[in-house]
């Protein structure tokens, strides 16, 4: 083993000494050869590199323009046969612009309500015995679909847009919101068109009262015992468009709503105290709010309304004289505890709200509070309006209480709602109902079920 080992080791030795020897015997013209054979040979291998770099760029920029060209497409599963299929040039796909994310969605809203009838206020109607509203078993409701587009900037800036056409039980096509915004996130934005602006009157989950009038819900309909929540430059309007701006600031928000509508569209067939509203101009309503949030779930906010549009409707007297009726001016005040956002499944959520509004010829104050804890909700609204003048029937100044032309509203409202149902997080129903005693005229019939109105609705609601 040893010998074998060393016959091994003398041999490599004796062999790398000759190699060694015919190196140093090389010649100066051989070693400038080998040195050209070596350049030859590294000039070769630059050279493929140069042209598989090149052919890298070419297929990777033809990549990119296969990218580019294919962005915005998402395939499509059809239903159509193959046979039918075959006959398609290119496969079905949903072309997209690429600008932003689209979000498509949809909300199911199904209504079973049973309501007394609605009755009449006997100070403002001469026949109150003429009661065109019935008792009425009810269906109604609608399908919304959604269309949100929204693109966002690395600097904070964004740009989006949403669209809400739905379709109702009777066959009619609405749109619920159409509206383009744009701004910074937690800084500000800009809205224009057809939205609601902040709710400075919440009434909590799935409320169902009637006879009470807003323009995201009835007209203001004389006769009938009107709620103001400071719902009238709030927007959703179908005769006009809103313009908003506001800042965020710490835990201050700030917000500035302006409607432009024809302000005669507020009242229930254009009668506002027994008289046909004329338009003359279109009214700007104002609308400020100041919400401050020092905790997660507490926030208070104040606001008010104002149109600022002198004589933009009215009504023509007997001496032929234009008498305004488009001065309204409104203040409330909101303040919210929701305490689902730090506790989801025991938090309770709590809304005092207020609202006053002064306008011609009438005064209407309305208080409510309401909550909202386990799925059930229970609140309460007190409305006492006052009409100076309806028709030629003048009120005296004192009769702001108990007197002529006087009324009061007291509702009660509550739901529940089953979640979940058939083990589906987005279908749930709702159970709602209300219950309002209205108090007029100062007869001193308090109590009369003849002034009672109520109702009961089952709610049907889908998310998609």
């Amino acid at each position: 083993m040893k010998k074998s080992t060393l016959s091994l080791a003398i041999g490599l030795l004796l062999a790398c000494s000759t190699g060694m020897a015919k190196t140093q015997h090389l010649t100066l013209e051989q070693r400038m050869a080998l040195l050209e054979e070596r350049l030859e040979a590294a000039e070769m291998r630059a050279a493929k590199a140069e042209s598989q770099v090149k052919q890298l760029q070419t297929q990777q920029a033809a990549e990119i323009r296969e990218i580019k060209a294919a962005q915005g497409n998402t395939p499509v599963n059809g239903q159509a046969t193959a046979e039918s299929a075959k006959k398609n040039s290119t496969s079905p796909n949903l072309l997209l612009s690429g600008y932003g994310d689209l979000k498509i969605y949809g909300d199911v809203e199904f209504n079973m309500d049973a309501e007394s009838n609605h009755g009449l206020l006997a100070m403002t109607n001469a026949d109150v015995n003429s009661d065109p509203t019935n008792e009425q078993w009810n269906l109604n409701g609608r399908i919304l679909l959604g269309f949100d587009g929204m693109r966002k900037l690395d600097n904070g800036y964004f740009a989006g847009f949403s669209a809400q056409p739905l379709g109702d039980m009777h066959g009619s096509v609405n749109i619920d919101d159409a509206v383009f915004f744009f701004g910074k996130e937690n800084d500000w934005k800009v809205k224009v068109g057809r939205f609601e602006a902040y709710d400075m009157f919440p009434l909590n989950q799935d409320t169902f009262v009637e006879h009470s009038g807003n323009t995201a819900n009835d007209l203001y309909d004389d006769g009938s015992g009107y709620i103001y929540m400071m719902k009238e430059d709030r927007g959703r309007s179908n005769a006009g468009g809103n313009f908003l701006v506001s800042k965020q600031l710490d835990n201050w928000y700030f917000e500035l709503n302006t409607l432009l509508e024809d302000g005669t569209s507020l009242y229930n067939d254009g009668n506002y105290h027994g008289r046909d509203m004329e338009q003359q101009k279109n009214v700007a309503y104002l609308r400020p709010v100041i919400a401050w949030s020092p905790t997660e779930e507490f926030t208070v906010s104040a606001a008010m309304e104002a149109n600022v549009v002198n004589n933009a409707y009215g009504y023509t007297d007997s001496k032929g004289n234009f008498v305004d009726q488009s001065d309204r001016t409104g203040y409330g005040m909101s303040m919210t505890w929701n305490g689902l956002k730090t506790d989801p499944e025991n938090g309770v959520v709590v809304n005092l709200n207020t609202a006053y509004l002064d306008a011609n010829n009438e005064k209407d104050f309305t208080a409510g509070i309401n909550a909202l804890w386990k799925r059930f909700e229970l609140g309460y609204i007190y409305a006492h309006n006052k009409i100076d003048e309806f028709s030629g029937v003048v009120c005296d100044n004192d009769c702001w209480i108990d007197d002529e032309g006087t009324y009061t509203i007291h509702t009660i409202h509550a739901s529940y709602q089953f979640a979940n149902v058939m083990d589906m997080e987005n279908f749930n129903i709702y159970l709602g109902t209300y219950y309002s005693i209205l108090d007029s005229d100062g007869d001193k019939k308090h109590g009369d079920d003849t002034d009672d109105r109520y109702g009961a609705r089952v709610r049907f609601k889908y998310f998609f």
